[in-house]
């Protein structure tokens, strides 16, 4: 007996390091196609719909500093840069990755990390698979097929959906460990499970399901349902109550939130239906993928759409209910998707689209946990009486397609994402009566240099969306561009009579009256912009280059000064202080604004030029000099820099 007993703990012993080889060569072999899949997204350069506020003007992540980071952590109900959600840790990790060489001119930064990410969330779902199942070469397969997935494109290449990986990332951990602490009894990994709970919502709150999501693993395939099992998971309910709390407040203050109610039970149940099936269709058959999916017209059951989302949903529940007779896998799979993306069904509205792909990023895992157990059986149980090397060869060949036929749609897809214009441009083509996305191709265009065609669009938006103060003042900018000023400044006065707190578009009308050198008005405006976003930093500055135009150089001052203490690395605030510096006698303290200038844009022939009028002031004519000979080896053609030089050499040589 002693010897029968020793001989099977050899066995057992030889079977868990012989699965952890082939498991740690499907992790390589996982990492390596994941990161070839998706490789095009390093170079690209395309900015999306809410890029603008968690990088392009968002001064915090721009501005890397703890003082940002405890704005992030402690702005909890009210964040005062991004519309939205409480969502620390996205934000701080979009700032390290600012203070690492990053920003608009240079995406790539971002896109290694959330690419890094992505395939850390694919080899995390290739383990917590073997730790469920143990059947390592089929969880690697699960894995491949979610990690190459073209649904998983936007959290990738899209900016701002970083939140989306790194709530992923955390979640998986968070349910790995739960596997843990169920195989094992060891408390330390509930608790580390919790841990990563809550950096997941602080990460997005959108999975806050995911203790919901550890119930349906007991009820299957861990078989432990039970009223212990529920308690212990209180501490999770009671983090995923208080972030369901602090996202609707924070959603309701900085953005908008549509309750059930506003739309009706009917309305909520036809989007309920819809997406269910449009999600699972996308997943099964990811073709015509869009980052904006606008809701279909009319909404209601006369739209083949929506009809097909009722009968399907209703097809799949009676399917489901079938399916308990032999085996919880399916059911317990779709709860695990529906219960992961429920948050991001649409019953509660967030945005004006009825889905997007990103939203199945982490509820997919549901599904895919289906697909890991019936590979399993296939791999290693009786199927259909075919021998195991059929079977194997069957499988293997049907997921060698199916990844193969995945990175081909994902290569295609990426290519849009190269720039801005390009991937706008292909959404408009896709959903040509969506305001939003006329509105900001307009906005691409405009800031490309092609003012002409941007007013064709945004006036095209505002067919569609007559009353939007953003549109109204993105025509504005266009006018603006093609000298059109008194139509931008009707516009900019639409903007403002339709949101009156709206600063951006008291920025703007200032900017343009000052340009027509109408300099109360414009000053007015800019004190109207600070009156409602009191840090915007280039109402800062241009106030104070307004008020310096009129003589009042000790105000300007304070305002350039207020300006720097938000963006202390503004340049050209620095350049106007040193300005404003010199017109006030303090020579000294105006050196060393201009040469705070220098240190970032060492070629500015004008600055080396200032630079050297006012050592030449204090008596310092080498350095003096020295100034006039950088400024002219930048722009040897520049006329006062030359005869300043000159006038200086010549006194030399008298004396």
């Amino acid at each position: 007996m002693g010897k029968r007993f020793g001989s099977e703990v050899s066995g057992n012993e030889e079977g868990k390091r012989s699965g952890g080889v082939y498991l740690l060569v499907c992790l390589v072999v996982v990492g390596v196609i994941v990161f070839f899949a998706h490789w095009p997204a390093l170079s690209a350069k395309a900015l999306s719909l809410d890029d603008d506020q968690y990088l392009v003007e968002n001064r915090l992540v721009r501005n890397p500093s703890w003082t940002s980071a405890r704005r992030f952590l402690t702005e909890v109900l009210e964040p005062s840069t991004v519309r939205g959600y409480y969502q620390p840790l996205s934000m701080l990790s979009l700032m390290l990755d600012v203070a690492m060489g990053g920003g608009v001119d240079n995406l790539e930064v971002f896109h290694w990390m959330s690419l890094f990410l992505h395939v850390a969330n694919s080899l995390l779902l290739v383990v917590f698979l073997y730790f469920l199942f143990g059947r390592a070469l089929a969880a690697g397969m699960v894995g491949l097929l979610y990690g190459v997935h073209p649904v998983t494109i936007e959290s990738i290449a899209w900016l701002s959906e970083r939140k989306t990986l790194l709530a992923a990332f955390f979640a998986l951990w968070c349910l790995i460990f739960y596997v843990h602490y169920v195989r094992r009894g060891t408390r330390r990994y509930g608790v580390v499970c919790l841990v990563m709970y809550v950096l997941s919502v602080m990460s997005k709150p959108t999975v806050v399901g995911v203790p919901v999501l550890l119930l349906v693993l007991d009820w299957w395939p861990l078989g432990r349902f039970s009223k212990r099992a529920v308690l212990e998971k209180v501490p999770l309910f009671i983090v995923g109550c208080i972030s369901g709390v602090v996202t609707f407040i924070s959603q309701s203050r900085s953005a908008s939130v549509a309750l059930p109610s506003e739309g009706g039970l009917y309305r909520v149940f036809l989007i309920f239906c819809h997406n269910i099936i449009f999600y699972i269709r996308n997943l099964v058959w990811p073709a015509n993928l869009s980052w904006y999916y606008p809701f279909p017209e009319p909404f209601n059951l006369s739209q083949p759409e929506v009809f097909f989302g009722v009968v399907g949903t209703c097809v799949l529940a009676a399917v489901l209910v079938i399916s308990l007779k032999w085996t919880r896998s399916l059911a317990a799979g779709v709860l695990f998707f529906l219960a992961a993306i429920f948050p991001s069904l649409g019953v509660v509205g967030f945005h004006p689209m009825i889905a997007a792909d990103r939203h199945m990023y982490f509820p997919m895992v549901g599904l895919l946990l289906v697909a890991g157990w019936w590979f399993g059986r296939l791999w290693g149980g009786e199927f259909f009486k075919l021998g195991k090397g059929a079977r194997r060869i069957i499988l293997v060949s049907a997921v060698v397609l199916l990844s193969a036929s995945e990175i081909i749609l994902t290569r295609c897809y990426l290519v849009y994402w190269g720039d801005s214009e390009s991937l706008y441009r292909y959404m408009v083509g896709y959903s040509p009566n969506v305001a939003e996305l006329q509105n900001n191709l307009g906005n691409i265009l405009n800031s490309s240099g092609k003012a002409e065609e941007a007013i064709e669009h945004f006036k095209r938006s505002l067919e569609m969306k007559p009353n939007s103060h953003q549109i109204h003042n993105n025509l504005g900018n266009a006018l603006e561009k093609v000298g059109r000023s008194e139509e931008a400044i009707g516009h900019y006065r639409r903007a403002l009579r339709l949101k009156p707190n709206f600063a951006v578009g008291h920025f703007n009308l200032a900017a343009a009256l000052a340009r027509k050198g109408k300099r109360k008005d414009a000053i007015f405006e800019y004190r109207e912009a600070l009156r409602f976003e009191p840090d915007y930093v280039e109402a800062l500055s241009n106030l104070g280059f307004a008020l310096a135009e009129q003589g009042k150089f000790g105000e300007a001052i304070e305002y350039y000064k207020k300006a720097l203490e938000v963006e202390p690395k503004n340049v050209i605030t620095h350049g106007r202080l040193g300005l404003a510096l010199v017109s006030v006698g303090r020579i000294e303290e105006a050196i060393r604004e201009f040469r705070i200038v220098l240190g970032e844009r060492p070629m500015d022939a004008e600055m080396h030029f200032n630079v050297g009028v006012l050592l030449e002031r204090q008596g310092k004519i080498t350095e003096a000099i020295k100034e006039y000979r950088l400024a002219l080896q930048i722009e040897p053609d520049y006329t006062q820099a030359n005869e300043r030089l000159k006038a200086l050499l010549g006194r030399q040589q008298k004396r």
